[in-house]
């Protein structure tokens, strides 16, 4: 079996909505949330997608 699909971080402005088992990027200002997705996105080749406003995963498709 091969897994395709997974998530590789959360950034979030509240990090006590996160879960534990994945990596957490904890972030004080919305501007810095996107400034971090956007960084993380190219550097993880993944994808960012807004769960709630102040909660995003970064996943691989």
């Amino acid at each position: 079996m091969k897994i395709e699909k997974y998530i590789l971080a959360a950034v979030t402005t509240s990090p006590e909505r996160v879960p534990s088992g994945t990596a957490v990027f904890h972030c004080k200002t919305e501007e810095e949330l996107q400034k971090i997705c956007a960084n993380l996105e190219a550097i993880l080749d993944g994808i960012a997608h807004e769960l709630d406003p102040g909660l995003f995963i970064i996943v691989k498709h």
